[in-house]
């Protein structure tokens, strides 16, 4: 995904005057030869990540398009105040686009993970919110968010699914499992995995790419009585928007993602995929949990 993100980025500030590009040094020596073509569009502010959101707002207030790149939690939590008042307060906006979602460098230790970025999005308004499963989704997602004119940020992992899937991010059905089975929504990266934990159970999986604005049309096309949630950030990031398109309807909600209590570990993403019961198996053992009551 991030070779998608950095060919895809050179392709705009070549084709694009109004694009451009601030970086705090994640990246950097991807995008050297479009510094070297674009240096008034291409910035590099080392390592000081509020101020690469600071300076991405000064472009857009110019009429610039700028992307904004780093680690998750450097992108966002480190930042967010600046995204709040640079960006927001300022009636402004840009694109960010981060590495690493919540544990892809689980290796580096806490400083890298960033489970809660999502859920900081959501505390601010109309943010669009893009969670690509595989590389070949990330070109047109990136073009859109910046052809569009409001704030977008695209999440980018290593952990991908096995096939792309195009569409704007309305909910897609990738597995129908017949009237009245449960509902599983996918997002992004999560798709392969679910669908292994749900092999021979009455489940019907749903999968988006964009969880902001999440498809709630969609949803209540889809939805029965069960509904379960599996986003690859905090568990419960999108749980009320679930409850609030289906507020006129009895439903039951399992919510599984990131656990909130901290893991004090290296490790792989792998490792940490499955300490937080994100694998395929940690997913079954979930859903036949939640489900065991409507299989009797």
């Amino acid at each position: 995904m991030r070779d998608r993100f950095v060919d895809t980025t050179t392709a705009l500030l070549a084709e694009d005057p109004r694009t451009a590009l601030v970086l705090a040094d994640i990246s950097a020596d991807a995008f050297a030869a479009a510094a070297r073509r674009h240096p008034d569009r291409v910035l590099n502010v080392g390592i000081r990540e509020q101020l690469m959101v600071g300076v991405a707002g000064g472009l857009a207030l110019t009429g610039l398009r700028p992307i904004v790149h780093s680690y998750a939690p450097f992108l966002v939590e480190r930042t967010y105040e600046q995204i709040k008042l640079d960006l927001d307060h300022q009636d402004v906006s840009a694109v960010l686009v981060s590495v690493g979602a919540s544990y892809d460098r689980a290796e580096s230790g806490r400083t890298h993970l960033g489970p809660a970025d999502v859920a900081l999005l959501d505390t601010l308004s109309g943010w669009t919110v893009h969670v690509p499963g595989h590389p070949g989704e990330v070109p047109a997602l990136l073009r859109a968010a910046v052809a569009a004119d409001g704030s977008a940020y695209l999440r980018l992992s290593t952990l991908r699914n096995a096939e792309p899937y195009g569409g704007d991010g309305a909910l897609v059905v990738v597995r129908d499992a017949g009237p009245g089975a449960a509902l599983l929504v996918a997002v992004g990266p999560m798709l392969d995995a679910a669908l292994s934990a749900v092999a021979g159970l009455p489940v019907t999986v749903a999968y988006t790419h964009r969880p902001r604005p999440f498809d709630t049309t969609g949803l209540r096309a889809l939805a029965d009585r069960e509904v379960i949630l599996v986003e690859p950030y905090l568990a419960g990031t999108s749980a009320r928007l679930v409850a609030a398109a289906l507020i006129d309807r009895p439903h039951r909600l399992m919510a599984l993602g990131v656990r909130r209590e901290e893991l004090r570990r290296y490790g792989s993403a792998a490792d940490h995929a499955r300490w937080h019961g994100l694998d395929a198996s940690g997913l079954r053992r979930a859903i036949t949990g939640f489900l065991s009551p409507a299989l009797v």
